[in-house]
């Protein structure tokens, strides 16, 4: 994506990629953009929720529908509203969204999963697993093979690359398209360096970005067709639940809680409505 982009914007511009947390450690370049030390990054929504609280209704599960929901939001006035808050307060501009999944939950038992209420009793590896009706179990990332092999825990939940990555689907026996978390980044730039830019080369500038964001994005959605595709010829059954019930648990859950104490009035009603 990135490599895309740089050539997008041609020899008027020096890039230099930095790749794997090989400059700055993840979760410390939205720091490092602030201080001068960096001109652009690709961050964590929930790194901007650290310094801005309002932000972490964008981390929330069930609030975007899928990529094109993503996308949708953060080119409309309620997304706009959010990118002026973080250039506002932080000092970055926010080019726009780069999805890399969606979160889905891969079990080893064979209970048939609809809605929230069939998900008790099930000990999930997942933060934030109450959302879903389970038992959020916590676990390293590389003991969650092990834990579905004999039984600690009875799930996880992550994009369908990374259950093939970690070969998840050895010790599963089905995926439940939960859909529940829109997996993404953002890409910023340092407003100092946005406004340095005339406004001919602002728009070339977000025309690279929006150009490889999308390229990036579908390469990301077709691989998760591919994969779906593939666990089935591994024998995993794979079916999507009332994923409807489980926004409005989720949702609901949030709103009567102290989590949402932060977040903007309404924003869920208007996010729900694109």
């Amino acid at each position: 994506m990135m490599k895309k982009f740089a050539a997008a914007l041609g020899d008027g511009y020096a890039f230099n990629g930095y790749y794997g947390a090989t400059l700055f450690k993840q979760g410390t370049e939205l720091v490092a953009l602030q201080r001068g030390n960096l001109e652009m990054g690709n961050i964590a929504p929930q790194d901007i929720s650290n310094q801005i609280p309002a932000f972490s209704i964008l981390t929330s599960a069930y609030l975007f529908r899928d990529a094109e929901h993503l996308k949708t939001f953060w080119a409309s006035d309620v997304g706009a509203e959010m990118k002026g808050m973080a250039e506002d307060q932080l000092g970055i501009h926010i080019l726009g969204p780069t999805y890399f999944g969606t979160r889905q939950v891969g079990l080893r038992v064979d209970k048939k999963i609809n809605t929230p209420e069939d998900m008790a009793g099930i000990k999930l590896r997942m933060p934030g697993g109450e959302a879903l009706g389970a038992n959020p179990t916590p676990m390293a990332y590389p003991e969650v093979y092990t834990g579905l092999q004999n039984g600690a825990i009875d799930g996880q939940d992550n994009p369908l690359p990374n259950v093939q990555n970690m070969k998840f689907y050895e010790v599963e026996k089905q995926t439940v398209m939960t859909s529940h978390l829109v997996g993404y980044d953002l890409l910023v730039v340092s407003k100092t360096v946005w406004d340095s830019l005339d406004d001919p080369q602002k728009e070339a500038f977000q025309a690279a970005a929006d150009d490889a964001i999308t390229c990036s994005t579908e390469q990301h959605i077709n691989r998760e067709a591919e994969l779906i595709e593939f666990f089935k010829g591994e024998g995993m059954e794979i079916y999507t639940p009332d994923v409807d019930a489980f926004r409005a648990y989720a949702q609901k859950m949030y709103l009567e809680s102290d989590i949402s104490k932060d977040w903007p009035a309404g924003m869920i009603d208007r996010i729900n409505a694109l």
